[in-house]
Parts: C-alpha cells; structure tokens; sequence
C-alpha cells in the first residue's frame, strides 16, 4: 500500500511503447517568474520499440533526469518524472520538428519543445582526482536502509558525479554540484532534493558525514569499492534459466481504455490444458515482477505456481514498463479493467482451460480482483494476499502508527505524525476542487512538514488514485463476491494490519453468502509474505528470502484444491 508520508524519492525507470518516431534531442524553457529554466529531453528508443527518456535541467545543472513513464498516441506525448514529481503533457505537430504542451509540477506552465539539443561547452579528459572511482555508502532513513553508490569522475571543470540507489533500482541520479576543499566533500542533488556534507579520510578509503532530504538529516559513511557491479543482493529464490516450462512474452488489449499491456505468460510442460491466474500487483508504478527493495515477488510466485501446473500470466501496470496507458491518471477501477483484459487474453489460449482461471492480487491489487471478478462472471477463483478490507484512510491512520513504532520512534513522535495524517487525509476527502486542496493542505502542514518536502506530499495525496483509495470501501464489493476466495495475511503485516482487515473480509464475505472462503493469518510474515523479526519496512530489502514457502505452497495448494486438480 502506498504510505502518505515517505522520505526518498522511489524511481524506476519506465519505457511504453509508441508508435510515432520523436526519438532525439528536444529542447525548450521554462519561464518560472522572472527566470527561465532550459531543459533538454532526450529521448532514445530500445530493440523492441519501447521508448525510455532522460531529461536536463541547464541551468540548474541537473543532469540525466529519469523519465519513468513515456506515453505516444495519436501525436498525444505524456511524460511522468517522479523525480521531481513533474509531468508533461504535449502535442507533436504534422513534422515531428515541435511539441506543445504543458508542464506541471504543483501549478501548470506552458513548455514547448523543439528538435535539437542546446550548445553546451563539451567536456575535456583531465587526470583522475584520488577519490575518483565508486564508493558504496547506506543511509537508513528509519523507514528501511538504502545502498548508495556515489560514482566519482575528474574533469577539465573539476568532479562530477552520479548516484545510484541499489535498493530502489535507480540508476545515475544527477548530482547537481560537488565541491571538495581539502577533507571536505560536499555534494547537491537538486532533482530531489537531498545534499551531501561529508569528511575524507587521510587514507582516502572513507568518507563520513550526513545525508540530508526533506527536512531530515541522516548519518552517511561512503567506502571505496572496486567494482559497483558487483554489488548484488542475494535473492536465492529467483529462478535461474533454463526453466522447467515455458515462457513467452506477450501482449493483449484493454479495449476500452484503448491501450496495449505487456506480460510473461508462463506454462507448464505437457499438454494441457491448465488451470491459469493473473498475478495483480500491489499499488505503485510496479513492473510485472512487482520488483522493489531488490525484490521480485511475483517472478518467485510465478515460478512456484508454474512447477506445480499452473499457468501464470504477469503483466507491467499501465504506463509502466512496456505497457501502454497513463499511470498517473488510473484509479484502482482502471486497474481492475486491465485485470480482465487479462482474464479474455486467458481465454484466448488453447493451453488454458477457460474454466479454471483465477486472479491472485496482492495489497491494491488484493482490492482490485473482487472488483474484477464482480464484472467478470468467468472468474472462477480469486486470492487476496494482504487485501485491505477497510477504507483506505482507516488503513493509512492504523499504518503510520505501527511503522512508526517499528521505526523505533517515541510515542510522543508516533502521536505527532499521527495526528498530521488525519489531518492531512480529513482535507484530502472534504476538498474536491485540486486549487483549494493545495491551497489547506499548505496550512494544515505549514511548520509540521519540511517545506521541501511539502510540495511532494501534496501531490502524492491529491493524485487520482489516492483520492480514490482512501474512499474506497473494500467490503462493499468483497459482499458481492460469489466465487470462491483464499484470504491471506501476514501475522507482521504493519501496512495492511492482519487484526483490522481479515476480520472486515471474513464478515463482507459472509454477509453476501459466500459459502466457499478461507481466511487466514500466517504467522511471522510481514506484508511481502517475508519471514520477518518486527514486520518494518526498513527490513524488507535486509531480508534475503523473497516469499515465504508457507505463503507459497498455501496458494499453490488452495488454488489446486479449488480447480480439482
């Protein structure tokens, strides 16, 4: 589930499909009061079609900006930059030589691009500095530890440098300035917001200071290391090729939102036919995998229920990976719709028996498969794992509390940010007009959230799909559930808490006459089905299990139970 408070900047790089050649280097200005920002988006495009973009901000020396999501259709161009928390909407004319639009980043401001990159002085060899090279540091932010890795290069101009964050799979974040004066290194990330202030050590193996980011400072050590490459997690239950089954990359159709989803279907050896499940992902923009903190949930979970003889479908959300669509604009119903274009993609495949497909979703997509199989009379079973069974806004105040807790804060400090999100959500679902909900929400958080970090929890919380989330009632349509359903949570679950939400699905099941159900909490798992010590964030990416055997012989088995294999 998505928190409404966080602390770094997520990014993941996104690459859609597009059917319309803008790739190059498009440049254009930004007028911001009395300044003018030049910015330069460059736009390449892979093997397979998929487009991927990166964008500079000149004048503020921000370079390689990631562009998670790009959309083309019908010379409509959509662009979603986490980083900065911005967006973009253009039109590209008849020559593909201009695109106007409309950036937007808390207010809107018009920005046109045009075909070419800005003159800028090119940068000469120069012999390396002493601290040139990687250097590995984590910062533990109180909601999880992140690796760092700070890339050090001399030039004609003096050090540059890029970041990558390991845990978070992003890659060569730009640093906007970095100045060393003797022992000190400081460093600037203006694309979100952090700075550097550090020592080098007299033997030059070692920088220490702190890391700070919206508001919060955070003690961060650097070591040199001699390959950044080989910094990897060890997942000891992702599969390794060659697998015992098939796998094909595919797409299908979601006809009414007029947009193309990209999957892996996998399929057992043998004939068939099998019964099948899509997998739904969690909220957030997830890939296929559902991939986070070093993690591929859903590549386990497929991989296990494909050696058992199931047939697995996974497929990138909208607007992320290869799939088309617009992220930032869908809401939990959107989602769903894209569900059974999944399920009719099912249907289409001789190796699947149509009568024995199923959904599995988990967190968000624990809410987005009732919605899917309440429209879809085909769906013949459904799993929610960590469903919510409460409102969002119930969720989030019981959320914040709990990892709050885990983090190792006082109740002094859990009570305080408490209190700043039922505020903040009591706006969110009194003011519908997006003006005057910025507008109270500045009021509300004035000298209780970092001004820094204001701008990006605004608009974390007036997006489409929180707004929707926190209204939405989960046991209205867990009530209207008539196949059979497998509910399941971890005992350590602090983001769906097992004690508030299996209890609501039990009763919305029953209540609708649903006499084919099973609800039930596991014990020691956290929210990803970990076996977990408290269940915090922070330990997610620490832990090297990806999902419990209980959790996954639990599903596997009900679902073969369920198909009467």
């Amino acid at each position: 589930m998505k928190q409404a408070f966080v602390i770094l900047c997520i990014l993941s790089a996104a690459r859609v499909s597009s059917a319309q050649d803008i790739v190059g280097d498009w440049h254009g200005s930004l007028k911001v009061g009395e300044a003018e920002l030049r910015l330069v988006l460059h736009v390449t495009k892979a093997d397979d079609g998929s487009l991927k973009a990166t964008l500079d901000s000149i004048d503020q020396g921000a370079n390689g900006i990631p562009v998670n999501a790009v959309t083309l259709k019908d010379s409509k161009l959509d662009l979603t930059v986490d980083a900065v928390h911005g967006t973009y909407a253009g039109k590209v004319n008849a020559d593909a030589s201009e695109i106007d639009g409309t950036w937007t980043q808390g207010g809107s401001l018009e920005l046109n691009f045009h075909r070419g990159n800005i003159a800028v002085k090119p940068a000469k060899p120069a012999k390396p500095s002493d601290i040139d090279g990687d250097w590995l540091g984590t910062v533990d932010t109180g909601m999880g530890k992140l690796r760092l890795v700070l890339h050090l290069t001399n030039g004609e101009d003096g050090l540059t440098a890029t970041m990558d964050s390991l845990d978070q799979g992003a890659n060569g974040l730009p640093v906007t300035s970095i100045t060393r004066t003797g022992a000190s290194l400081k460093f600037e990330m203006k694309s979100i917001g952090g700075s550097y202030d550090g020592t080098i050590s007299a033997d030059l193996r070692t920088f220490s200071g702190t890391w700070t980011q919206g508001g919060k400072s955070f003690p961060l050590a650097f070591k040199r290391v001699k390959n950044a490459a080989d910094l990897e997690l060890r997942r000891p239950q992702n599969p390794v090729k060659p697998y015992p089954y098939r796998e094909e990359e595919v797409s299908y159709n979601n006809p009414a939102a007029k947009i193309q989803l990209a999957a892996t279907l996998t399929i057992p050896p043998g004939k068939g036919p099998f019964p099948a499940v899509l997998l739904i992902v969690g909220s957030g923009p997830h890939d296929r995998d559902e991939t986070l903190m070093g993690h591929k949930p859903f590549l386990v979970l497929a991989d296990y229920l494909t050696r058992k003889g199931i047939a697995v479908l996974r497929a990138d959300k909208r607007g992320v990976g290869k799939s088309g669509g617009n992220y930032s604009q869908a809401v939990m119903a959107d989602f769903a719709s894209d569900a059974e274009s999944g399920v009719g993609y099912l249907k289409t495949r001789t190796e699947v028996n149509p009568h024995k497909i199923g959904l599995v979703g988990h967190s968000e997509g624990g809410s987005e498969a009732p919605l899917a199989a309440t429209h879809d009379p085909d769906v013949a079973f459904i799993v929610l794992m960590a469903g919510p069974g409460v409102p969002g806004d119930e969720i989030l105040a019981q959320q914040v509390v709990l990892i709050g807790r885990a983090a190792g804060k006082s109740q002094e400090e859990v009570e305080k940010d408490a209190a700043i999100q039922k505020e903040v959500l009591a706006t969110v679902k009194k003011d519908e007009d997006d003006a005057a909900l910025e507008k109270d929400l500045r009021a509300v958080m004035a000298g209780k959230v970092p001004e820094a970090q204001m701008g990006m929890q605004i608009k974390i919380v007036s997006s489409p799909w929180f707004r929707d989330f926190l209204k939405y009632d989960p046991a209205a349509t867990l009530s209207k559930v008539t196949c059979p359903v497998l509910d399941i949570n971890g005992e350590k679950d602090l983001q769906v808490p097992p004690e508030q939400n299996l209890a609501a699905i039990r009763k919305a099941l029953a209540a609708g006459g649903n006499k084919n159900f099973e609800v039930d909490e596991l014990p020691g798992l956290n929210h990803l089905f970990q076996t977990a010590k408290t269940g915090g964030v922070g330990e997610y990416g620490d832990i090297e299990e990806t999902m419990s055997p209980v959790a996954l012989e639990k599903v596997a088995s009900w679902i073969l139970k369920v198909v009467g294999a």
